[in-house]
């Protein structure tokens, strides 16, 4: 059945009493089909319904209420079977390159990829239907401390310890776990439709990559940029290694601030410094007490010294320095360079002495004289008592702290002086800011490269060692019985690290190998040519689509991540790894507020795939900004939802209005052209009208999906498919279909139908996969996939006069279809009306007489065009379309008159009333004096407002007594 309503912005149906339309599709008209005359409409084609059964992989609209979301997986299984996901070079030779972010190997999908993997797939399917050879190169993260704490949580579980087990019977565990899995979130990228090239999937531990990795490490220590020192870094003492600064994660959480006094050495009992700290366990590594220089309370201290508090008596210097903060608690700094960031940087630019009083494990050292082997907690609250015993003990009040705490694990993470291995980053970095300036790399949005400038420009060195035993083990071998800082070997094996032993120390030299590994973000600085087969630049996948295009990802990591690459990339290619950065932003709930479990706004990409299909939720969140976030509802999607049954009754529309391949019809339709002209300016108005217009959608889609505007193709592709194409011109397509002419005046309409919502398809493709592909496999005559199919062509004619008539055609019907809403005309009723215009306005629009009528309900011989004002004018509703563009509706042709003014007359009467009743308030001196102003002011508005209904009702009163019955 022919979905009239579903494909109409109103209810546009005639009742069969119009003339003309009494020859209209009677499945417009009726849910029965016996006991029907023989009507003249178009027979709708078994073309579909015989495909779909006869694939097994498609439906369509013929025999399909509205699109299964079930059917996804079989379209996505059929086009990986058919190969369209791998690079085709039989139509271009200039390759367009995406290397996927890869997830972690213990991740589930969540709305942020989500939204990467919707935006690089919206760019490869773009290219793809471009011509160009498309390559979006998949793959895993092998995720150290996640995958390592994800298996140690599994151990446990089983009464196991990690250090129970030999580091290979660990590591065996993990890659068992990782092999039943790990693939959990690849699956799940499927299911979202990401078209990537699965045969060339990668992880970060895979042989070849592991081999890149060695060899970075070992060319960068032979060029001086790796050393071994010891600095500060964010511990982790549960998981026993240094955390990056990505995966620390800061909240705001309720804490204490404890006052504590230190004494003046040699002073009197009075001389003493209050200090305010929020760890005070840390005072054992106190080496400094500092104050700021104009700070009078303190002045006569500096250069004198001071008593840390339980330590025996330990002095440490009073000193000055201008970055002590004197508003903050009592204005007296404690610098223990050991265990605050801060206190580190300013401890090494005034060459204090650092003292570590921390163990790996939390716990206190000997420093710490007897809370030695207390955990930081428990010893922060023995601290505290023995304080208050001594005497030493201010006060302590509640303060909000900014607490790092661990993003795998959640504990609280330690600033810690730790023996790392570290790459020298400002050599590199000069390199990558350089690209940036020279226009060579392009960061979208333009804003975020003021970010990326700051964060090269201000650079430090890079902690590249972890405590742990899931990752690529550093290539770093020590010699037994000499000292590991100043002896040892890099190779890129155990063999040659033995054999450069031996040359060095004797065949009879032992060695080891360092137990860290390397950060995770090493190997994934690598990934853009490391996945290409480097460091075999020989390789034949390096060699096509090495430097790739486009590298998609969050701004969060625009640092830690796609800066890393850029340096990696000269460094070892001598290239920059693409040309391209779009940085997307987060995906926020329907408040704005960050997706948490806490807040219980969690919005699961798996379960709205399920509820409201995988392209609806595609659409939703393609729709943003670069950089921007994006803030999601359930409404957003539900609106989607519709949009993609809008597209598919379209579609069933479009399929059971086209003729049987078989009937001679059929070369009628094919035979029309759009490419040219004259052809275009051949066509009837709608039609001509219509085609311009997809035209001009095709290069404003085009150039937006060039420049990387994905929100703008959405909202102009949506806008011209649900108003122009569905709303109007499906509308004004039956005026064809369904004529008394028959086929003779349908294959036009077919025609263009066909023209336009394939176009349709395609450029809404990118966006929506699947429902686009289904719609695609129903039309007639599909010999490949659409996501393989040509991109519309550009450029093509558009007749900007023929779009001006029909935007007046749509300003006459928008004024008749509200005159009708305004007096209540009942939807099925055909009425009369006069068209006065100018002589050249006529023209054009009397031709569309028929279209006219269907799409405002007009009864067709009753419609008159004339340059002059129509003898009932008096009686009649004057419209203004625009300039030079009138109509009169008569009246009596409209409404039941008399009854019409009976029901005015007691409208009128009531509103009266009520207008009376707002007058005498305002006359009331008591209500206007003493009643608040803003409740003066709203009855002031109210009768205003009713004095204004209360003349146009009169007005409209008027008119109706003065009109008498008109004969058409």
């Amino acid at each position: 059945m022919i979905l009239q309503t579903a494909l109409s912005s109103g209810p546009l149906l005639f009742s069969p009493c119009c003339s003309t339309y009494k020859r209209l599709n009677p499945l417009l008209f009726s849910k029965r089909r016996r006991g029907l005359r023989r009507w003249n409409f178009i027979r709708p084609r078994p073309f579909a319904a015989v495909a779909a059964a006869e694939n097994g992989v498609f439906s369509s609209p013929e025999i399909a209420k509205t699109f299964d979301f079930a059917s996804e997986e079989r379209i996505y299984n059929w086009w990986e079977s058919q190969g369209y996901f791998r690079p085709n070079f039989d139509r271009g030779s200039n390759p367009f390159v995406i290397s996927m972010p890869p997830p972690n190997v213990t991740g589930s999908l969540h709305m942020g990829h989500a939204m990467f993997v919707t935006l690089e797939d919206i760019m490869v399917r773009y290219h793809r239907m471009k011509g160009r050879p498309t390559l979006w190169l998949p793959g895993t993260d092998h995720a150290g401390i996640a995958t390592q704490l994800v298996v140690e949580r599994m151990l446990a579980s089983e009464g196991i310890k990690r250090v129970d087990l030999s580091r290979d019977e660990f590591t065996n565990r993990v890659w068992e776990w990782k092999e039943k899995y790990g693939g959990t979130i690849t699956n799940q990228i499927r299911r979202l439709g990401a078209s990537c090239d699965w045969s060339r999937e990668r992880f970060t531990l895979d042989e070849q990559l592991s081999r890149a990795v060695i060899e970075a490490f070992v060319r960068l220590h032979e060029k001086g940029l790796i050393y071994q020192g010891s600095y500060m870094v964010n511990w982790s003492p549960s998981l026993q290694t240094a955390v990056s600064d990505l995966e620390v994660e800061y909240s705001e959480e309720s804490g204490t601030l404890y006052y504590i006094k230190y004494r003046v050495a040699g002073g009197s009992s009075s001389d003493y410094l209050t200090i305010a700290t929020t760890r005070p366990e840390t005072l054992f590594g106190d080496v400094a007490i500092a104050v700021h220089p104009k700070d009078d309370r303190y002045s006569k201290y500096i250069g004198m010294m001071a008593i840390v508090p339980m330590t025996y008596g330990r002095h440490v210097p009073i000193i000055s320095d201008r970055q002590v903060d004197k508003d903050f608690g009592t204005g007296v700094l404690k610098i223990s360079p050991g265990h605050d960031h801060n206190d580190y940087l300013l401890a090494r630019k005034l060459g204090l002495p650092i003292l570590n009083i921390m163990n790996k494990d939390g716990t206190l050292n000997e420093v710490a004289g007897l809370f030695c082997g207390l955990d930081r907690f428990e010893a922060r609250k023995k601290l505290w008592a023995d304080l208050e015993e001594t005497g030493l003990a201010v006060k302590k009040e509640p303060h909000t702290l900014r607490v790092p705490r661990s993003q795998r694990g959640g504990e609280i993470i330690e600033p810690l002086i730790s023996k790392q291995w570290f790459v020298s980053m400002e050599t590199l970095a000069e390199k990558a800011l350089r690209v940036v300036e020279k226009g060579e790399l392009t960061i979208i949005p333009e804003r975020f490269e003021k970010i990326y400038n700051h964060w090269l420009s201000n650079i430090k060195d890079w902690c590249i060692s972890r405590q742990l035993w899931w990752g690529h083990r550093i290539p770093v071998w020590y010699i037994v019985g000499k000292d590991c800082e100043e002896e040892y070997i890099v190779a890129r094996s155990s063999d040659e690290a033995l054999e450069k032993a031996r040359a060095k120390y004797g065949k009879d030299v032992e060695i080891y190998q360092d137990p860290d590994v390397l950060d995770t973000w090493f190997s994934s600085a690598l990934w853009p040519f490391s996945t290409l087969g480097w460091p075999d630049v020989s390789a034949e996948d390096f060699k096509q689509f090495y430097p790739t295009t486009m590298l998609e990802t969050g701004h969060d990591i625009l640092f830690f991540w796609v800066a890393r690459m850029v340096m990696m990339g000269i460094e070892f290619t001598g290239t920059i790894p693409f040309s391209y950065v779009y940085l997307h932003g987060l995906i926020r709930d329907s408040q704005g507020r960050k997706m948490s479990k806490t807040l219980g706004n969690v919005i699961d990409p798996i379960d709205t795939i399920k509820e409201f299909g995988t392209d609806a939720l595609r659409f939703s969140i393609a729709l943003g900004t670069a950089g921007q976030d994006l803030n999601l509802s359930t409404e957003r999607l539900a609106s989607n939802k519709a949009f993609t049954n809008k597209l598919w009754n379209a579609g069933k529309f479009v399929l059971q209005n086209l003729p049987d391949q078989n009937d001679t019809t059929w070369e009628s339709v094919l035979a029309y052209k759009f490419d040219m002209e004259e052809s275009l300016i051949a066509l009837p108005l709608p039609e001509c009208w219509v085609v311009s217009k997809l035209h001009l959608l095709i290069d404003m889609v085009t150039s937006s999906y060039d420049k990387f505007f994905f929100g703008d193709v959405g909202r102009e592709t949506y806008d011209f498919f649900w108003g122009d194409f569905a709303d109007w011109y499906i509308e004004a397509s039956k005026a064809r279909l369904y004529h008394s002419g028959g086929d003779s005046v349908a294959p036009v309409a077919q025609a263009v139908l066909l023209y336009v919502f394939e176009n349709i398809l395609k450029l809404l493709h990118p966006f929506m996969p699947f429902v686009t592909e289904e719609l695609w496999q129903a039309l007639p005559q599909r010999k490949e996939a659409i996501m393989v199919s040509p991109w519309p062509q550009t450029s093509l004619p558009r007749h900007a006069n023929s779009i001006k008539k029909f935007e007046n055609l749509q300003a006459l019907t928008r004024a008749i279809r509200n005159a009708r809403a305004e007096y209540s005309v009942e939807p099925g009723k055909c009425i009369s009306a006069s068209i006065v215009a100018s002589e050249e306005v006529i023209q054009y629009i009397s031709k569309e007489k028929e279209v006219l009528a269907l799409l405002s309900r007009l009864d067709v011989p009753n419609v008159h065009f004339t340059n002059s004002p129509p003898g009932y004018a008096e009686q009649s509703v004057h419209l203004v379309a625009g300039e030079g563009l009138e109509a009169y509706l008569p009246l009596a042709d409209m409404i039941d008159i008399s009854a019409e003014v009976e029901r005015l007359s007691k409208r009128l009467s009531k509103m009266q009333t009520e207008y009376d009743g707002l007058k005498a308030r305002l006359s009331s001196p008591n209500f206007v004096e003493k009643a608040p102003v803003d409740i003066v002011c709203g009855v002031r508005e109210k009768a205003a407002e009713a004095e204004e209904k209360i003349i146009l009702t009169k007005n409209r009163l008027a008119l109706l007594k003065s009109t008498t019955p008109i004969t058409n």
